[in-house]
């Protein structure tokens, strides 16, 4: 490949349900190389089978591929769209001596194979077909079938990750089109690649087997092959192949979670791949930095402490109006109550007291509820254990006390310690009722925050429903 050519990568999983975090994780890879050097990112639906695949599954890539901000370079791709052309180059191959018609049946093959087994032989199957003149063939159904090379006892690839992996098992004639015209798999990929400009498959080391036969392929064919690069997949914290037991793994289910995109995107970087010791980094460095040897040969654990903490780093730094309409998103993603544009202006003027220690969206939306509800507030049970007659009482004193103070951080704290020292008591033990009082709960942001955030006129609304409790 010259310096020149211009790099295609590709994502192109088969729509037969949610899109699985590894298919988001192989995504972003592809899409990170491609836009590092310039080159495009296509998508394309594997689509061929077509009794899994469903317009449903091809839908909840899209929304994916969408929530997750990779964005492709032109219309997504329909593998099943192309069949004409995935047969016209097996009937090309045919007709050059590349392939040839199997006419072996299901049956044949099942008692070839069975018969191997009992002398204990190689079950690889060895078409007879396979130089059978065409004066000769029978009028019945087949198969065409790729004609490999039978010396070969010991191929190599050369893989971006995993270095020249060598594979020491002969390998059948891999058929290419069915018996009722439709491709198989393993044709239809090569031939897509090959139309598609692809310079470098990016994807999982499950389809490390595939490689050997798609390369058998493109030399029969006479097409450069692409650069080749399997990564390690994703496995649990159990250290095993990640799978429905281990919680989370579509990545719409991340998104329901309320994990905002970019934290997503740079967890997902990291499972796999790494630059130096930077654990967290923007979508700008992880575009500037990506490479294929930064990617490791072990299979990448998923963390979801790690996760948390990603995702807190890369709250505290998103814009607040930002992070409001992620809020909002979220809530209409699970269904949840839209907020009103009172709520949402209170929501982005608490949000700097808000989103610091926040580990995903709905923590922030819990520690704001003081600003989303409405008087008279529904307390929690702790929060009206902690407003006894004695608390009620230094409540009321408070309402009268500031009523002419200065609505600043300073003046309130001042207010508010005085009131703590008059009654012999540390701020602590005034601070539980207040909150309580402003939050309807035990657990907040700061009082001071609250009352900066509420203002003098609901503060004090909301500090006489308190104190009136036991009336």
């Amino acid at each position: 490949m010259s310096n020149d050519t211009q790099i295609v990568t590709r994502i192109a999983p088969s729509p037969t349900g949610m899109m699985h975090i590894g298919t988001a994780r192989t995504g972003l890879f592809n899409w990170l190389f491609a836009r590092r050097h310039g080159g495009k990112f296509v998508l394309r639906i594997e689509d061929t089978d077509r009794e899994r695949s469903t317009p449903e599954a091809t839908q909840a890539i899209l929304d994916g591929m969408a929530w997750l901000g990779l964005d492709y370079d032109g219309e997504p791709i329909s593998q099943s769209a192309r069949s004409d052309r995935h047969r016209e180059v097996a009937e090309t191959m045919l007709a050059n001596g590349t392939a040839y018609k199997c006419f072996s049946t299901q049956e044949e093959i099942a008692a070839f194979r069975d018969a191997a087994r009992e002398k204990g032989e190689s079950t690889l199957f060895l078409s007879p077909w396979r130089d059978v003149p065409e004066a000769d063939h029978p009028d019945a159904p087949y198969v065409i079938r790729l004609k490999a090379p039978r010396n070969e006892h010991a191929l190599v690839l050369t893989d971006a990750v995993q270095g020249e992996v060598i594979w020491g098992e002969p390998l059948d004639d891999m058929i290419l089109l069915r018996s009722d015209g439709t491709p198989t798999y393993m044709h239809a990929v090569v031939v897509d690649d090959h139309d598609m400009g692809i310079t470098h498959v990016i994807r999982g080391d499950d389809h490390l087997a595939n490689a050997f036969r798609q390369a058998q392929l493109y030399r029969a064919l006479g097409w450069s092959q692409p650069v080749w690069a399997h990564i390690p997949l994703i496995h649990g914290e159990d250290g095993k192949k990640l799978s429905k037991r281990h919680g989370a793994t579509g990545v719409m289910e991340f998104a329901e979670m309320g994990i905002p995109a970019a934290a997503m995107r740079n967890y997902l970087a990291r499972l796999g791949w790494s630059h130096g010791d930077d654990e967290l980094f923007t979508d700008e460095q992880a575009r500037d930095w990506f490479d294929l040897g930064g990617i490791g040969k072990s299979p990448a654990r998923l963390d979801m402490k790690k996760l948390a903490n990603v995702t807190g780093w890369h709250i505290a730094r998103t814009d607040d109006d930002e992070l409001v309409q992620q809020i909002t998103d979220f809530l209409a993603l699970t269904d949840q109550p839209a907020l009103s544009q009172v709520q949402k202006d209170g929501l982005k003027t608490a949000m700097y007291c808000l989103k610091d220690r926040a580990k995903n969206l709905p923590d922030i939306l819990d520690k704001a509820r003081f600003v989303l509800e409405n008087r008279p507030l529904d307390l929690d049970e702790k929060a009206v254990n902690s407003l006894d007659p004695v608390s009620r009482g230094i409540l009321n004193e408070l309402t009268a006390q500031l009523q002419n103070a200065s609505w600043t951080r300073d003046t309130l704290e001042g207010v508010l310690n005085a009131a703590a020292d008059s009654h012999g008591l540390k701020f602590g033990k005034l601070a539980g009722p207040l909150r309580a009082a402003l939050s309807g709960r035990t657990v907040s942001p700061s009082v001071f925050d609250m009352m900066l955030v509420l203002g003098r006129e609901e503060t004090l609304a909301r500090l006489t429903d308190a104190a009136s409790l036991g009336d």
